[in-house]
């Protein structure tokens, strides 16, 4: 076996004792349902912190936190819109439905008008 493959198959086994780390802490807390809510959650969120501890030295863990970084320098990097710029641009849109929901009002009215009263003959009562 190579390296590679090695820490390949650990890091799997990392990945499967996390997950079971975080179930046995899911199993606690339904299994201390006779218990206090303080201790029932502090079973659950043990086993969750030991998943997220276990899984986090993965390789796995690692391209995470890595990715996770990338990801806030990049939202750094975003120029958000003024509150002017926001307020125009739901004006803009909200305008945009009302006239596209009269378009469509004057629409079917118009269809409904061709096809029951001038091509079929039907009339409202």
């Amino acid at each position: 076996m190579t390296d590679t493959t090695e820490n390949s198959v650990a890091d799997k086994m990392k990945l499967v004792v996390a997950v079971a780390l975080v179930v046995a802490g899911i199993a606690g807390y339904y299994l201390l349902a006779a218990n206090s809510i303080l201790l029932r959650l502090l079973a659950l969120f043990a086993g969750i912190v030991a998943g997220i501890a276990v899984a986090w030295m993965s390789a796995l863990g690692q391209e995470f936190l890595a990715f996770a970084r990338e990801s806030l320098a990049e939202v750094k990097k975003v120029v958000w819109p003024t509150r002017k710029e926001t307020m125009q641009t739901t004006a803009a849109v909200f305008a945009f439905v009302v006239v596209m929901a009269l378009f469509l009002w004057v629409s079917d009215k118009t269809l409904e008008w061709v096809l029951y009263d001038l091509i079929l003959g039907w009339k409202k009562t």
